[in-house]
């Protein structure tokens, strides 16, 4: 008896150091010692086992059961040496048993957690992955989450953001990243009040991670400024956001229902003019003075990409000049037609409305093409650089010449134009 208490208050003791249940350990060996037993000479076919969780005391009941697996009869079948059986047993299931409950325990407890972030010390670190210490479980930053050009020296702490955690037979595998978008809200919710609380949320995000990132918030609480709470007395929240994403810059813009506005603000630090939207394409044509161009643009088109991310909408970004340049070319009609070659082997202009073509020394004297009505339009001479080329009988030097002199519709027929663009 007084082994059987002492072997309860091991088995207390194990459970209360490795966060197990003691019922849990005493169906694992009642399991493990019914295995044990049927092992046994003479053995009942079927069996169960029973362990008193108040006293200890081991019992093996022998059982018949009829054909629908009730049971119709039950003896108690406990060899006289069990006691020893089922020592050798316990000290096996129990450690089995244990590290299976702390693998799933360890499991519980970060499944779910996706979506959020941790703190490791960096462990190892090579081109293929970098492992940081959680604690109690290691975690797995792969290379296609990991930052270009971050260094993750040994023995450091980072932050990361949990994609996703698989159940192995060797414990849980927590997977993380430094890349997601993710872990730009995490880590403004740490440092930001306001957004944990809910009265400044994160809208929306873009990030090319190493580089740069966009966040729009919006405030719930007309008094609160959005920007503000996230940018911190002389900017102390934002950078400690920027901090940890080793330098990376981060803009924080105001939130708008209005897509107008909105794509407005999400190219700030650029100023902009003007936003014309099409729904039909989702495209939003924007309007920027001429010194403004590049900053809209942005490094290799970076502002631009991160605002379209951003808005949801292609930017197409255009300066004044640009603008007015299109909206007078835009205003011109232009003739339909093309060069071809006649049967007498000449380069000749027809008119894609049809009616008689014009040859190039023709067009040089002034005669435009019909304009189908079979009575020839007025014209006036073409450049001689466009005569000599389309002359030459060359056809591809032709089509260059047809490239760079258009003919024109004016109010009474087609006449030769100068450079396309209207700059006759």
């Amino acid at each position: 008896m007084k082994d059987q208490f002492a072997f309860l208050d091991a088995l207390q003791q194990i459970a209360k150091d490795k966060g197990i249940s003691v019922d849990t350990l005493l169906d694992a060996l009642a399991n493990a010692l019914v295995a044990a037993y049927k092992r046994l000479p003479d053995a009942a076919e079927e069996a169960v086992v029973t362990v008193d969780p108040d006293t200890g005391d081991i019992r093996v009941y022998g059982q018949e059961l009829d054909e629908d697996g009730n049971v119709i009869r039950e003896w108690d079948d406990t060899p006289s040496d069990f006691g020893r059986i089922a020592a050798q047993t316990a000290k096996q299931v129990m450690t089995q048993r244990i590290r299976e409950a702390e693998r799933d325990l360890k499991y519980e407890e970060y499944a779910g957690r996706e979506g959020d972030i941790v703190t490791g010390i960096i462990q190892q670190s090579d081109n293929r992955y970098t492992l940081l210490d959680l604690g109690k479980v290691e975690a797995l930053l792969p290379q296609a989450e990991q930052v270009p050009y971050e260094r993750y020296e040994h023995g450091a702490r980072l932050k990361a953001y949990i994609v996703e955690v698989r159940k192995t037979t060797k414990g849980p595998q927590i997977v993380v990243s430094r890349t997601h978008p993710g872990l730009i809200r995490r880590l403004f919710e740490l440092e930001v009040p306001e957004i944990s609380s809910g009265v400044v949320e994160i809208k929306a995000a873009a990030r090319e991670p190493g580089h740069r990132t966009k966040i729009a918030v919006w405030s719930n609480d007309g008094n609160v400024d959005p920007v503000g709470a996230c940018v911190g007395a002389r900017g102390a929240r934002v950078r400690m956001v920027t901090n940890e994403l080793r330098g990376e810059k981060v803009d924080i813009v105001p939130f708008s229902d209005d897509p107008r506005e909105f794509v407005m603000r999400a190219l700030q630090p650029a100023k902009v003019k003007d936003v014309h939207l099409d729904d039909l394409t989702g495209t939003a044509t924007v309007v920027v003075h001429d010194f403004q161009l590049s900053l809209a643009i942005g490094k290799e088109g970076q502002n631009a990409r991160l605002a379209a991310r951003l808005t949801g909408w292609r930017i197409d970004i255009k300066s004044e000049t640009q603008m007015a340049e299109e909206e007078a070319y835009a205003n011109q009609e232009w003739a339909e037609g093309e060069w071809v070659e006649n049967a007498a082997g000449e380069m000749v202009w027809q008119p894609a409305e049809g009616g008689e073509g014009v040859s190039a020394e023709q067009w040089s004297m002034g005669e435009a093409p019909s304009d189908g009505s079979g009575e020839p339009a007025p014209a006036e001479a073409a450049p001689a650089e466009a005569v000599e080329a389309v002359s030459s009988g060359d056809p591809e030097v032709a089509a260059d010449a047809v490239d760079t002199y258009e003919v024109t519709v004016g109010e009474e027929g087609g006449r030769p134009a100068g450079a396309a663009g209207g700059d006759s």
